[in-house]
């Protein structure tokens, strides 16, 4: 792949254009996406124009953003040269992060406390599962998955879209298959989200499992939906409302509390208590979005404060900037958080 940069014209003295080359074709047809997809992304996020022509790429735009375009492009060719997928969440995480060079270290890092492998500071951070290899997309996420790994009990704690529940059920599968726990326990507090459904029809399994709908998503994203289905039925797998976890021992099992701000004072000490010898505890939630009735205060804003400090306790935090769902998702988020602002500011 050779680049060459060309002069701006005369007449536009802050564009100009580089010349990418691609020495294969079939790679290059992948790094396009389907009707230049790929392309047309790049394009939109970085505020430059790509025109192909054979198995060159031409970015015009001013001196920074063709750049950085250029970069984007170079990394994402590199990961099809080593034999890797390219999917709309890997042109994405370029674009955030840029792609860390893997020190030699990383093969010889030393495990975390619970045995688990430490990657270097400076390595990528993948998550493998059965269906998917996941790669955080922020550095909030990076910053998140090795405190997963490095920490009995982590929080997770931002708005809606962050990938907070979806990275930590990631880690929980990941841990799983590679022995370092025995089961995967999933919890939320069954709270309806400022709604009176009433009384639904079934036995508890079918009157829960609503509530408890978005983690059977996150597991089908990571194990094959048959397997899923046989390991909650061998109890390896456990998804559960939090009222159930009173009286367990939670011992060699990777444990996440869902929608942790919708947990009273008294659940979150219950939950937080059940932690055993060999298991991880991960609590996420967004504060933003409390169901509780008035005047109960969120198991999650108290925990917060009684544990910071705590060692072998991490608190990770997120922000609209961290949103991986649709980009409007963040401007929506920022809208409200802005509003927000302005009425404390009254």
């Amino acid at each position: 792949m050779s680049l060459t940069p060309q002069p701006p014209a005369p007449h536009q003295p802050d564009t100009g254009e580089t010349i990418l080359e691609f020495p294969d074709n079939y790679l290059l047809i992948d790094l396009c996406g389907q009707h230049d997809r790929h392309l047309a992304l790049i394009e939109d996020r970085l505020s430059v124009q790509i025109l192909r022509r054979g198995n060159q790429l031409s970015v015009v735009g001013d001196a920074p953003d063709r750049e950085r375009a250029c970069d984007v492009l170079e990394a994402l060719y590199q990961r099809l040269e080593a034999g890797k997928g390219l999917e709309t969440a890997d042109i994405d995480r370029e674009i955030r992060m840029g792609t860390a060079p893997v020190p030699e270290v990383q093969r010889d890092a030393a495990p975390t406390p619970t045995g688990t492998p430490r990657p270097a500071p400076d390595a990528p951070v993948e998550i493998r599962t059965r269906r998917k290899t996941v790669e955080p997309r922020t550095e909030a996420q990076k910053t998140y998955v090795r405190n997963l790994m490095d920490n009995e009990l982590a929080f997770g704690i931002g708005p809606a879209g962050t990938g907070k529940t979806y990275l930590a059920v990631a880690v929980g599968v990941s841990m799983f298959l590679g022995g370092h726990v025995d089961r995967i326990i999933l919890s939320r507090p069954a709270v309806e989200a400022g709604e009176r459904l009433g009384f639904l029809p079934g036995d508890a399994k079918e009157k829960v499992d609503p509530y408890m709908q978005p983690l059977y998503d996150a597991l089908n994203d990571f194990l094959p939906g048959k397997q899923v289905q046989k390991m909650m039925e061998e109890k390896v797998i456990e998804i559960a409302p939090l009222a159930f976890m009173r009286g367990r021992t939670l011992s060699n099992a990777f444990v996440v509390l869902d929608e942790a701000q919708n947990a009273t004072s008294m659940q979150m000490k219950m939950f937080l208590t059940r932690l055993g010898e060999g298991s991880r505890m991960v609590i996420t939630g967004d504060r933003t979005q409390v169901d509780l009735p008035r005047g109960v205060t969120s198991g999650l804003a108290e925990a917060e404060r009684l544990l910071k400090g705590i060692n072998r306790i991490s608190f990770n935090y997120f922000t609209a900037q961290d949103v991986v769902r649709h980009p409007l998702v963040a401007k929506i988020i920022s809208a409200y958080e802005a509003d927000e602002e302005r009425k404390a500011a009254q």
